[in-house]
């Protein structure tokens, strides 16, 4: 049976599911509506798919029988519980929610939910999983975690709606919460207790070098500002957003040092979980270069992931070089290394494989799972609604715990 599905977001987010099911997975359902408060953002992605600014509205005239969400962070749980409660299937972006609340909403309305962890199908990541699951180094007694942003991608979350914690959640919630979801589906374990501090030290109006504008365009500092950007050189910035931003005013190139950055960019967090084992975290978004180290010990060893992402941020890269593309530079090399060290033995290399498209193939094998034929999933990387919630959860009690900087129990 031909499945129909409605997108409600229709940001950057929402390409990769229209080309999916427009593209290799057409065969796996009709697109039959789009909503989104913004309706020419809507069209610029397809204006024959019938567009709706309200969310009721659309489930009413389309009848979808999958909703997947693609909006901002603090609206999602309100479409997915509309959703469920209509009998619709869900696909959810991370985070699931932003607030205890809303994780609960969804709980209860329960239903057929999937949460996309794109990180558990990175061939790297899934890895990991399989040396743990094998018995490689025994019980997990501790994780230590550090990712690092750099000052491109870093930045870009203080010019985007997701500056205003009451969007986003915060980079703990947003952002922090596909490394949450990695962790506790590595140690197959539940967060107890959360402690966690953060500040905003190197973004926002405090930390300004000096006047800067609201916004990078009209400003007058694009090509000659590292923080500045231009919409308009980007087919796909200036379609979805520059040439949109008159319907509802939203400007996706505010100043990283522009007042209203209500969300930190330094991060540590410390969980404990109900398998005993600890997890230290951390999160900087203004770093030199971008990527992340992973340690996990354990009671016959240690694993160690080590990525690299970026090697520096340099602006002149970006479009000449692709996401994808590998560079040599002296000090730091594009790459991804993962060492396995048993008790008594020398460290050895473990072979990741690789596949092809966006996080190593990670991407391509997240879309066949949630539109191709369910394939055996030994290692258990499709995610539902707990698992949201579990990571999701992390990020809440974080942004608890550096509130009123008391540990939070789960």
């Amino acid at each position: 049976m031909t499945r129909r599905y409605a997108i409600a977001g229709l940001g950057h987010r929402a390409g990769m599911y229209v080309n999916a099911l427009k593209g290799d997975w057409s065969h796996a359902g009709e697109l039959v509506a789009f909503c989104d408060p913004n309706a020419a953002r809507m069209a610029s992605y397809d204006p024959d798919v019938p567009a709706y600014g309200d969310f009721t509205e659309m489930l009413a005239a389309a009848a979808p029988g999958v909703v997947i969400v693609t909006s901002p962070d603090h609206t999602h749980h309100g479409y997915a519980v509309a959703a469920l409660e209509r009998g619709c299937a869900v696909i959810v972006e991370k985070p699931l929610a932003i607030t205890a609340e809303g994780c609960a909403a969804i709980a209860k309305a329960a239903g057929e939910v999937t949460i996309t962890f794109n990180y558990r199908y990175s061939p790297r990541n899934s890895a990991v999983k399989r040396l743990i699951a094998e018995g490689a180094i025994g019980e997990i007694t501790s994780v230590h975690f550090e990712w690092l942003l750099d000052t491109m991608h870093g930045a870009d979350y203080f010019r985007r709606w997701h500056r205003d914690k009451a969007n986003s959640g915060g980079l703990l919630v947003h952002k922090s919460g596909h490394h949450f979801d990695l962790v506790n589906w590595w140690l197959d374990a539940a967060p107890e207790t959360v402690y966690a501090q953060g500040d905003l030290r190197f973004y926002g109006e405090a930390n300004a070098p000096g006047p800067r504008p609201p916004r990078s365009r009209g400003s007058g500092l694009i090509g000659a500002d590292r923080y500045s950007i231009d919409l308009a050189a980007d087919p796909r910035l200036d379609r979805l957003y520059l040439r949109a931003e008159h319907e509802d005013g939203y400007h996706r190139d505010q100043d990283v040092f522009a007042p209203g950055v209500t969300i930190e960019d330094t991060m540590a967090v410390l969980v404990r979980y109900d398998s005993r084992a600890m997890l230290t975290y951390s999160l900087n978004a203004h770093a030199p270069w971008e990527g992340y180290r992973v340690a996990l010990n354990g009671t016959l060893g240690r694993i160690e992931l080590d990525v690299v992402e970026r090697e520096w941020a340099d602006p002149s890269s970006a479009a000449r070089l692709g996401k994808g593309a590998r560079r040599l530079t002296e000090g730091r090399v594009r790459g991804e290394r993962l060492v396995l060290q048993r008790h008594w033995e020398p460290a050895r290399e473990i072979e990741i494989p690789q596949g092809e498209g966006g996080h190593g193939g990670g991407d391509r094998l997240l879309l066949d799972d949630l539109f191709g034929t369910p394939a055996p999933d030994p290692l258990g990387r499709r995610a539902g609604h707990v698992d949201g919630i579990r990571a999701a959860g992390i990020g809440i009690a974080a942004n608890a715990s550096i509130e009123t900087g008391l540990p939070v129990r789960l």
